[in-house]
């Protein structure tokens, strides 16, 4: 990529630096796994409709009017503002396709055909390239289905789980499928490119929530898959563990995740009924979970003397994991208390917006925030001056 076209500072770096990504993607599975490569020092240019990425207009709550949804996954891009239905538009992001390292889109199966972007179309010109493709159901007899999470939720079965036993079915308060096919596709990118880096050439990544979703309910699919099992819905209960529930204090509810032998021992020490741990009815974690109904009266009845934050302290001290029900500010301010730093800032001057840390910690090549979520087409003119320049052929 030319050097004037690029946003990185001297002196940053990361370790996907040179990384060109040509983001087609939009709402959030696609832009959260290009934001994650962003910031691990990709050069992301973030190709939107002239309407721009719909989050955009996804809204309360706002930071100075802009949506703070699009401001929580956009950083560390670049914007170019594209009408795909328009030729000449087309002509500048097939350009961009041919140069890039990396092409992630979720339009649904083959929509990028139109304009002469799908797969097969680009790597004929660019045969290193990564192209990765997110679907909600995938590019076979699922291709007409359109992938929202809450659809994902609903029809893997997740809903089923979720919620009081005898209350009705329950979504996951985040988009939490789209969350993790945005980390799967950056998984299967990176896979790609260390492929690419061993043999010369690119290939094509497919991700789909539903998938995803499959995966991501972990333990239930395996109770079904190898046991036969339809799991069910519990409440905060867990199928296999007790205690690992809120449990009652003298103010609010903690949570105790006593989950094999010594913690449970610890944790009835510490509540004053180490009777309790030697109770034959409660001796290995499978008598626990079958007595759950005897067992769970006897713990909150220790927990009633104190409130939720004095035991907090009290048990992860004897080393029982526990944790209060914090609402947000909550858990931003104990990350704070454990020396995580949950926000940085990223922008300067009128631009600067508070954001979440990249979750991962490099020892040479931290994550780096270069960029502020950019505004539509704001990178646009520079963008389409260097792609109308002379193409440098360095794809692997």
């Amino acid at each position: 990529m030319s050097q004037s076209a690029k946003p990185t500072p001297p002196g940053t770096a990361g370790p996907l630096s040179g990384v060109l990504v040509a983001d087609f993607s939009r709402i959030l599975a696609g832009p959260y796994a290009t934001m994650l490569l962003a910031d691990l020092g990709a050069d992301v240019v973030k190709v939107e409709g002239p309407g721009g990425d719909d989050t955009r207009a996804w809204m309360p709550p706002t930071r100075d009017e802009v949506s703070t949804y699009y401001l929580g996954i956009n950083r560390g891009k670049r914007s170019i503002a594209l009408d795909l239905r328009n030729e000449e538009d087309a002509a500048v992001a097939r350009n961009l396709a041919r140069r890039a390292d990396v092409l992630i889109e979720n339009l649904k199966p083959g929509g990028m055909a139109k304009y002469g972007l799908d797969h097969d179309s680009v790597r004929q010109d660019n045969p290193g390239l990564i192209y990765t493709s997110i679907t909600g159901f995938g590019a076979g007899p699922g291709r007409h289905v359109p992938g929202y999470d809450l659809m994902v939720q609903a029809i893997s079965g997740l809903m089923s789980l979720t919620g009081d036993p005898d209350g009705p079915p329950y979504r996951a308060g985040i988009s939490v499928f789209d969350v993790m096919a945005g980390n799967h596709a950056t998984i299967g990118i990176l896979a790609a490119l260390r492929h690419r880096d061993a043999t010369g050439t690119g290939q094509l990544v497919e991700v789909n929530l539903l998938s995803s979703a499959l995966t991501g309910l972990v333990n239930h699919s395996s109770a079904y898959v190898a046991g036969g099992t339809v799991p069910y819905r519990m409440g905060n209960a867990h199928p296999s563990v007790f205690p690992y529930e809120p449990l009652p204090t003298a103010d609010n509810d903690l949570i105790v995740t006593a989950a094999n032998d010594g913690q449970f021992r610890k944790l009835c020490e510490v509540l004053g009924i180490p009777e309790v741990a030697d109770d034959p009815r409660f001796a290995r974690n499978a008598d626990r979970t079958a007595h759950r109904d005897l067992l769970r009266p006897l713990l909150a009845e220790g927990l009633k003397t104190r409130g939720a934050t004095e035991w907090f302290e009290a048990l992860v001290e004897a080393g029982v994991p526990s944790g209060p029900i914090n609402t947000i500010d909550g858990g931003f301010a104990m990350a704070d208390r454990f020396g995580l730093d949950p926000v940085v800032t990223v922008g300067e001057g009128d631009r600067a917006v508070p954001t979440t840390r990249h979750p991962i910690r490099f020892s040479a090549t931290p994550a780096s925030y270069r960029l502020p979520p950019p505004e539509l087409d704001e990178h646009g003119a520079e963008l389409r001056t260097w792609l109308s320049g002379p193409e440098e052929a360095d794809h692997g």
